[in-house]
């Protein structure tokens, strides 16, 4: 849900998606519902807890997965009556706020759906507590998970600070009837590959796909870059510094990587020839005319509603995004693969959300039964048979696949990545929220066309500073 989930700063991350048509079954564990920036919460279901039990809080941001997790948090009361569970939902901006808010006042849930860009802050203040220690958990080993996404909650002390919910990956969507349109089929999105010297067989496809005002191709004579009509790659309203469903996907298929180590890096490596050239190639569709520029689109106009109303042809999205693509209105949506880079292959970013236990949490053993029975074959079949997400074990993972299969659409684009190990970690490091305010510029300058991809050293050097 996510990451996946751009980290919070960016708008893409509340991954406010609308509900999937699939049958969704509401369960009906206690729910204070608030959407974002509501004041007050009203609660539905069952309210107060039986006698004798003892009340836990869980905390969660993403609407689309209350309906999956109300129905194993019910299940999990049933099977546990000493425990009652009272879940609160809030809209992506209202919940970081009365989160932080709560850890203030000493009166946080006792656990709570975690992101990994704000995970290291909560670490630094003391504020969520490792769960090494707590039996339930103890007994959960990396294994369960997909690979990689318990190492993301591993703290630099060694210890687990949240148990993996999901995970995300990137993969292209497009409007099967466009493509059609063209002359293409959705063949010919599959074993694309991509370099930062002439863009390859993918950015072949993006001119094949980009038409000017006078209805003339981007790889056609006559092309005007500076009066598109429909571009062939659509663009978020942001991009920021970990790139997740724009840049990155090309840098870490040069073997770039962020930083010095898989996690909890602390040299980063903005200035690595490999980056800029990156940088040269990608925002140099602007001036292509295969890529919107900076400020063309915003936050009413999505990538979702480009492909939608005809101005994007292709656009990269994460797996969190999948039905509201899939719920577009007048569009049949189709998933392709990222393109091969030159290592080889393609490669998405990996990340994913953690469910976490508050360190001022008087109930931690109850808490941590909770996501323990959440992170069961049993919680992640029914949670993947109703989420519209990855679930983060194998079980959940196909469910999800068969579930979406069900309603005639391919997910396997974004769940081979991380089956061949074709992912690079999302980048999990201290001090995040100070290197956004550093990094933003350049990535918005680079966008504007007024500087290279050589000059994100000197942003580099800012960055590392932070570290020394």
């Amino acid at each position: 849900m996510h990451i996946r989930r751009h980290a919070p700063t960016a708008p893409s991350t509340a991954r406010a998606s609308a509900l999937s048509r699939r049958r969704l079954l509401q369960g009906s564990a206690a729910l204070a519902a608030g959407a974002a920036g509501a004041a007050t919460l009203g609660s539905c279901g069952t309210s107060a807890a039986p006698a004798g039990a003892t009340t836990i809080e869980y905390w969660m941001w993403d609407a689309n997965q209350l309906p999956a997790y109300s129905a194993a948090i019910d299940l999990f009361m049933e099977q546990n009556p000493d425990i009652f569970v009272r879940v609160t939902q809030l809209g992506f901006d209202d919940y970081w706020t009365k989160l932080t808010a709560s850890f203030v006042a000493e009166a946080g849930p006792d656990a709570f759906a975690d992101h990994l860009a704000r995970y290291p802050e909560f670490l630094d203040l003391g504020v969520i507590s490792p769960l090494d220690g707590l039996g339930a958990l103890d007994e959960i080993p990396a294994e369960r998970f997909q690979e990689g996404l318990q190492e993301l909650w591993t703290g630099p002390d060694g210890k687990r600070y949240g148990l993996p919910k999901d995970y995300d990956t990137i993969a292209v969507m497009f409007d099967r009837a466009l493509l059609e349109e063209e002359g293409l089929a959705p063949e010919d999105l599959e074993g694309l590959d991509w370099n930062p010297q002439d863009g390859g067989s993918f950015e072949k496809i993006l001119a094949r796909l980009t038409l000017d005002a006078n209805g003339v191709r981007g790889d056609q004579e006559g092309f005007d870059p500076k009066n598109v009509a429909r571009y062939g790659m659509a663009a978020d309203s942001g991009i920021d510094y970990t790139g997740q469903t724009s840049w990155s996907p090309f840098a870490l298929s040069t073997g770039w990587t962020f930083t010095d180590a898989e996690t909890w890096g602390t040299h980063f490596t903005y200035d690595e020839e490999r980056f800029a050239a990156t940088m040269d190639w990608y925002f140099g569709l602007v001036d292509k005319g295969f890529f919107p520029p900076f400020g063309m689109f915003g936050d009413s106009s999505p990538t979702q509603t480009q492909l939608q109303t005809g101005k994007a042809a292709l656009a990269l999205a994460g797996s969190w995004m999948i039905t509201t693509f899939d719920n577009m209105e007048g569009m049949d949506l189709g998933i392709a693969p990222l393109p091969a880079g030159p290592v080889g292959h393609p490669v998405s970013m990996f990340n994913g959300l953690g469910d976490s236990i508050s360190a001022q949490s008087e109930r931690k053993e109850e808490a941590a039964r909770l996501i323990a029975f959440l992170a069961s074959d049993e919680a992640q079949q029914m949670i993947g048979e109703r989420a519209p997400f990855f679930p983060a074990t194998d079980v959940g993972t196909q469910a999800a696949i068969d579930a979406y299969a069900a309603e005639g659409l391919d997910v396997t684009p974004f769940t081979e990545r991380v089956a061949n190990g074709e992912t690079g970690l999302y980048p999990l490091v201290e001090n995040s929220a100070s290197i956004m305010p550093i990094m933003q510029p350049a990535f918005d300058q680079c966008w504007m066309r007024q500087i290279d991809g050589a000059d994100f050293a000197s942003y580099n050097e800012r960055v590392n500073a932070l570290f020394e």
